[in-house]
């Protein structure tokens, strides 16, 4: 029988105890530093949500999705009344697109509050602003007696995909929505676009008038036949390429408000028709359509293999100094060209917008027409096709002009071709005339979910297709050439 060792179980268990002690420690020590851990990134996470989400969020989406713009960062800086944004939202059914929009209007400014209203909790909470049934994640904007509602369906676009034959949503335009509702209620008053009528005039599509009255612009109908002159309270007439010719005492009217500081945007088209008295009001400020469609001589400077079909160039000024600055195409289809008289008086100021290249002309025989290249008889260019013309009247009116040469530049199709720049320059323009000040000028495109289009000028598609058709495979053939020298060689 084994004898017990009294002496060395008393000191093993000695030694035992001094182990579980020493681990007891360690694992003591150890749980302290993973509770205090965790205590910092808890606290760490409560004071990086209490960041203004403009510096805690990096945009990396080519449209910007996720950031508001200078405009609306400058409208929500010069803020002076307080608005309130009530989102109409069920809880848990919330956009994030739009929850993250309102966040950054709030952080934007003092004067902006954002507001949840359940119209499961508190049904009639939109009665109070509206007759309409509004759509759930929809925006009520308020601001003392006046208010607008931004609802959930002009906050995106959708088109037809005609593959699936299904609707699909392809741009974001809550910033552009939401500004021009808050805009609109802390205004006193709106500026009115009065439409001449009566004259065959091209027809504006929903999508203009929606950009037009997206700049908070109230749109009227105007007959001057009827009406003894332009309209006391017109911020801005708009004569839509007239394809019959208005009559003298029309004309007449026209010129008698825009010499008493009126202002109009005036676009023309090609026509067999005279139009003598239309073209007055044109030469009184200086300027006339010139005979015939204008094409271009220089690749760089129309697409598709149509040389009226014309990329211009964007000239630097009052109404296009963004687009100037930055790589856009403007696309202006069957332009006349627009020339400037040789003597006009010393207070007109008439500034490009947008012009041809030198090897531009213009095609005066289009009946007979066999060929788009240059003939004797066509007028050469180069050509503005767009102007802005300005003129002091008395100490405190100025008359304001914009003219452009061509109606189909205001078509949506071809406005999608350059993914929107055309109406993006047709709402400068208006800013131009019809703001009273800086917080007026409001022209903030839609946010497209699609790829850009990408407009190509004609030159670079002959450089690439010469590159990859010629070019590239004799180079590729010479480099295997080489190779197979190099090694027979060996």
């Amino acid at each position: 029988m084994k004898k017990i060792n009294l002496k060395e179980m008393i000191s093993s268990y000695r030694e035992q105890r001094k182990r579980n002690k020493k681990l007891l420690k360690h694992g003591t020590y150890s749980m302290a530093v993973t509770a205090v851990v965790i205590a910092i990134v808890v606290v760490l996470n409560l004071v990086v949500q209490e960041i203004p989400s403009k510096y805690r969020e990096i945009d990396l989406s080519s449209q910007k999705l996720y950031t508001i713009g200078e405009q609306t960062e400058k409208i929500l800086k010069n803020l002076k009344k307080d608005v309130t944004l009530y989102y109409i939202a069920q809880d848990g059914t919330e956009s994030s697109d739009i929850k993250n929009l309102l966040e950054k209007y709030e952080e934007g400014s003092k004067h902006i509050t954002v507001e949840q209203k359940d119209p499961a909790v508190s049904p009639k909470f939109a009665s109070q602003y509206t007759s309409d049934n509004i759509s759930n994640n929809s925006i009520i904007v308020v601001c003392g007696d006046k208010s607008k509602v931004v609802d959930y369906s002009s906050m995106y676009e959708t088109s037809i995909n005609y593959q699936t034959y299904s609707q699909e949503v392809t741009g974001f335009d809550g910033e552009g929505q939401l500004t021009s509702a808050i805009n609109y209620v802390v205004s006193d008053n709106m500026p009115v676009l009065y439409n001449l009528e009566g004259h065959d005039e091209s027809s504006m599509s929903e999508t203009m008038k929606e950009t037009i009255e997206k700049a908070n612009i109230e749109i009227k109908s105007l007959n001057l036949l009827s009406e003894e002159a332009v309209p006391d309270d017109a911020e801005c007439l708009f004569i839509f390429a007239p394809a019959t010719d208005l009559t003298k005492e029309e004309a007449d009217k026209i010129i008698s408000y825009l010499e008493n500081g009126g202002k109009a945007l005036i676009v023309s088209n090609y026509t067999d028709e005279d139009m003598p008295n239309f073209e007055s009001v044109l030469e009184n400020y200086g300027v006339q359509p010139v005979d015939g469609i204008v094409l271009e001589g220089n690749t760089d400077n129309y697409v598709s293999q149509n040389p009226y079909y014309l990329l211009p160039n964007i000239e630097s000024g009052e109404i296009n100094s963004e687009l100037s600055s930055q790589s856009r195409y403007v696309l202006v289809p069957l332009a006349q060209g627009i020339k400037k008289a040789d003597n006009i008086r010393d207070t007109l100021n008439i500034s490009s917008i947008l012009t041809t290249s030198d090897s531009a002309y213009s095609k005066t025989n289009l009946k007979d027409m066999d060929t788009m290249e240059k003939e004797d008889g066509d007028i050469d260019g180069p050509f503005d096709l767009a102007v802005s013309i300005t003129e002091k009247v008395g100490d405190d009116k100025e008359t304001q002009i914009a003219y452009f040469a061509s109606a189909s530049i205001f078509n949506d199709s071809i406005n999608s071709m350059v993914s929107g720049t055309n109406y993006e320059l047709l709402s400068a323009s208006l800013a131009w005339m019809c703001s009273t000040d800086d917080s007026n000028q409001i022209s903030i495109p839609s946010k497209s979910y699609d790829t850009t289009t990408l407009t190509v000028p004609t030159a670079d598609i002959n450089f690439w297709s010469i590159f990859v058709t010629g070019v590239l495979p004799v180079c590729t053939l010479l480099i295997g050439f080489g190779i197979w020298m190099k090694r027979r060689k060996q």
